[in-house]
């Protein structure tokens, strides 16, 4: 029981750290509000971030079957369920005691015809690379899931919601991990014990940043908060 209450607060205690940052979400440009002289005014543009509250996508989207991936590195499990019932029903906090090949997933495989109103939306952010078309693959998932350390193409993903901690290695520096353990489990168990030579480059990103994962690259993802994110693969 003292086991698991201390990975418990050390979760607790990891999970908070990465959300504070430096504390500054205007990077130090403050602005004296009895300064200002206009108001923020309102937007009338349709924006993608508004169409993916959780009342529109589920209004929009919630008895459309959806595939659900086992977030773990290879031979993943498919499982296909109405989007409703992932949300209210599947997605849930990572469980310290579930393994990653049990922890089910919905990242990817869009189908894009029936999500075609949504994606037609998304302005993709102006990065590209030479001879290269980019795919969409949108996600939502539950705190402190993730995906652990696996390598493909190139490509950025962005926050739409949440926050999402990633955990990169260049091709030639395989990271410690098993296949089958949660991101969550390494960050407990692995991650507090390395050597400062054998840490990864990380970054936790919010909504509306964006992270460049180069090709083969393996990388590691946290999601600290109930998350939504879209990913282009560069290909």
């Amino acid at each position: 029981m003292e086991s698991c209450a201390l990975r418990l607060l050390l979760a607790s205690a990891l999970l908070g750290a990465a959300s504070l940052g430096d504390g500054q979400t205007d990077g130090g440009w403050h602005t004296d509000h009895s300064m200002q002289m206009v108001g923020n005014g309102s937007c009338n543009v349709e924006q993608f971030r508004a169409l993916c509250s959780k009342q529109r996508l589920l209004q929009e989207f919630g008895n459309r079957l959806v595939r659900l991936s086992t977030a773990n590195t290879y031979s993943y499990q498919k499982v296909d369920v109405p989007f409703k019932e992932y949300v209210e029903h599947i997605m849930k906090p990572q469980s310290l005691d579930s393994l990653g090949s049990d922890t089910l997933y919905f990242f990817g495989d869009n189908n894009f015809t029936e999500w075609d109103s949504l994606f037609r939306t998304y302005i993709q952010p102006p990065y590209q690379l030479p001879g290269t078309k980019g795919a969409y693959s949108f996600g939502i998932a539950g705190a402190g899931t993730g995906v652990p350390f696996h390598w493909h193409g190139a490509g950025y993903s962005e926050v739409i919601y949440g926050q999402k901690r990633w955990f990169l290695y260049p091709p030639d520096k395989t990271p410690e991990f098993h296949p089958n353990r949660t991101t969550l489990s390494w960050m407990l168990d692995i991650y507090p014990y390395l050597a400062e030579v054998d840490k990864p480059l990380e970054c936790t990103i919010h909504p509306g940043e964006i992270l460049y994962f180069p090709n083969h690259w393996w990388h590691a993802t946290l999601n600290i908060d109930t998350s939504v994110f879209i990913s282009t693969f560069l290909g």
